[in-house]
């Protein structure tokens, strides 16, 4: 059996997909103590047990060298009576992307845009066969200044990454295919989520391939509702849209698509761990309520103030509001029917939140990010349970994730609640795609 490696793996989306495809998961790396609960617990699911036949460390990459895991993979008992592989066959890592995100404020000297370099360096003192990186597109144009790679060569201020990146590979022995942009929507996952992926090799082994998409059309990708319209909690709403007849992807999501040790998945039987649904408050929901379908906070603003909006029956908001700009409940009601509103009444009602968006039940997921707020359900007027959105990054139902639901303010510059493991994962069938291709290289040496 080929083995991996797989470095700032936080929960485990990428080590699914490895396992997947067929490759032994010698041994893994993270900083955090939360995701590390989590990790460790699925692969004593799997039948990966810590010290026998994988290893886990927690550390900052940093204080990661290519002699420790090879000492750690060495002591593995499953080894005592085996030979050890003269080489690991894939490393994959996905650095930290916050620093290369086009999502939020980029910055020059944000050190954990200098984490890949270390990645490199464990590359360089390992020597697989193979190697890859995922990262967020953000990461084709960022610009790095003063940077020294890791055989000590000096690179021209304001140089990006993937040229930093290729000439780094080939100091330290590596060919590199021309790096792509893969959509996890075109590989069975039910989410638009683009990332940039790098793939080098030995001179000594097969050229692999990038995985061709399987599927193109629009109208077969995986939506929303084929997902998850069976965690629908609202009885009627679930039983019109799902009735009982459960879509092939939420099957596979509970007979597992994950094998443990032995080459069995494992069925969840239908026991839905982490789908607690947040507890909003009355005006919550019926703010949420006001989302049409694919609409973004901002075109509902728009919507508001052009055309107006009918607040008849959302008694809680219809409060709220009254009392926030003192005046009586039937003015407020006939005010936004009207759309005579200004900028106050629109923050009073729907908040200055604009990214928050409703999503359509008929698409792929937009990506899921790391706060469970930013989207809301088609079906019900609530944000995602930490199931759902598992789903929709295509986790087994079987992955229990560990650790605190979700988290805020401070806290999260050192927690990683579960909201914040799902979001952060690579999806398993987009980590299988590409580790399929490089067992499909390896395969073509025997």
């Amino acid at each position: 059996m080929p083995y991996a490696i797989d470095l700032f793996c936080g929960a485990g989306g990428m080590s699914e997909g490895l396992i997947q495809a067929g490759f032994h998961i010698l041994f893994s790396s993270d900083i955090n103590e939360d995701v590390e609960k989590t990790y460790k617990n699925r692969h004593t699911q799997l039948g990966l047990l810590q010290g026998f036949n994988t290893y886990y460390h927690r550390c900052d990459i940093r204080e990661l060298s290519g002699n420790f895991i090879n000492n750690c993979i060495s002591n593995l008992t499953i080894f005592n009576n085996r030979e050890l592989p003269n080489d690991i066959d894939v490393i994959f890592g996905g650095p930290p992307c916050q620093g290369f995100s086009r999502a939020g404020k980029r910055q020059v000297d944000d050190p954990r845009n200098l984490l890949f370099r270390e990645y490199l360096r464990v590359i360089n003192e390992v020597n697989p066969k193979y190697v890859v990186m995922e990262n967020v597109v953000g990461f084709l144009d960022t610009k790095f200044y003063g940077f020294i790679g890791v055989t000590g060569q000096t690179y021209e201020d304001g140089m990006v990454a993937p040229d930093i990146l290729r000439q780094e590979f080939e100091l330290i022995g590596y060919h590199t295919l021309e790096p792509r942009i893969l959509d996890a929507a075109n590989f069975g996952v039910p989410q638009r989520r683009n990332r940039i992926i790098f793939i080098a090799y030995r001179d000594d082994v097969n050229i692999p391939n990038y995985p061709e998409p399987t599927i193109v059309n629009e109208n077969d990708k995986i939506s929303i509702q084929t997902a998850i319209s069976d965690l629908i909690r609202n009885t009627r709403t679930r039983n019109r849209l799902y009735n009982g007849n459960r879509t092939q992807y939420q099957i596979d999501s509970i007979n597992g698509r994950t094998p443990n040790i032995n080459r069995e998945t494992i069925n969840s039987n239908g026991i839905f761990y982490n789908n607690d649904v947040s507890n909003h408050t009355a005006i919550i929901k019926e703010r949420f309520s006001l989302f049409r379908e694919g609409e973004s906070g901002s075109h509902l603003r728009m919507r508001v103030s052009t055309n107006g909006i009918n607040l008849r029956g959302k008694n809680a908001l219809i409060a709220y509001c009254s009392n926030k700009l003192n005046i009586p409940t039937e003015e407020v009601i006939e005010r936004y029917r009207n759309a005579e509103v200004d900028t106050e009444m629109l923050d009073i009602l729907l908040s200055k939140k604009n990214i928050r968006s409703r999503l359509d039940r008929s698409k792929p997921s937009a990506t899921v990010m790391t706060l469970p707020d930013d989207y809301i359900s088609p079906f019900e007027p609530r944000t995602f349970t930490v199931r759902e959105l598992a789903r929709l990054q295509s986790f087994d139902d079987s992955f229990i994730f560990l650790g605190k639901r979700t988290t805020g303010g401070i806290r999260r510059r050192v927690e990683v609640p579960q909201y914040s493991q799902v979001g952060n994962a690579v999806p398993p069938l987009l980590a299988r795609a590409i580790a399929q291709e490089i067992m499909n290289a390896i395969n073509a040496e025997n």
